[in-house]
């Protein structure tokens, strides 16, 4: 199965016949030539209309972090993203909802075999660190991060660079100093 195969299979899906009525195709972004994955939560509803992962300020704030413009983010080919669901949730009482349950297990998989030179997988908040590094719901997202060379080579966890997080970068100064300094050697070494 192709990468179009598996996006019609994903809009043929009864789970998201309510979207695909509407028009809305699964959001993600694959590559056979990808060489970074990205891991996200789920599009917001801005990202859902543009249909563009990240064209938002922390999408703005994640490339800083990456080291890369916006043509290699998106026109390169080799960087990858798979949310942990490919369709805007619906919003709570406090945000976005989480993801629904077994999105990623069903189809992560399949796309994850289009891209067979993944390098490094980065993984943006909690839900993304539950299914990839097995943690528990309990872990505290800060403790991971912290962690971060224990998951190298193959994932580097990470908060999610919405504005929102700048209060909890000025607690964590270490995050600022030593992660994303790593982070950006990490990315130009597999990009170069």
């Amino acid at each position: 199965m192709d990468i179009a195969a598996i996006q019609s299979a994903i809009m043929q899906d009864e789970a998201n016949q309510n979207y695909t009525s509407q028009q809305i195709k699964p959001l993600f972004q694959v590559s056979p030539q990808a060489k970074i994955l990205i891991v996200g939560q789920a599009p917001g509803q801005k990202a859902q209309d543009r249909q563009k992962l990240f064209a938002d300020a922390s999408g703005k704030r994640l490339r800083e972090w990456l080291g890369v413009d916006e043509e290699l983010f998106y026109e390169s080919g080799q960087i990858a993203i798979l949310p942990m669901d490919f369709y805007f949730p619906g919003a709570g009482k406090s945000g976005d909802l989480p993801p629904r349950k077994g999105f990623a297990q069903k189809w992560h998989p399949l796309l994850l075999e289009q891209m067979p030179d993944i390098q490094l997988t980065l993984l943006i908040g909690h839900y993304a660190m539950e299914r990839y590094l097995g943690i528990k719901k309990s872990t505290p997202l800060t403790q991971v991060v912290q962690d971060y060379q224990s998951y190298l080579p193959t994932y580097f966890p990470l908060i999610h660079p919405s504005p929102r997080n700048q209060i909890w970068q000025k607690k964590h100064p270490w995050f600022d100093q030593e992660v994303l300094p790593c982070l950006k050697k990490q990315v130009e070494n597999i990009l170069k």
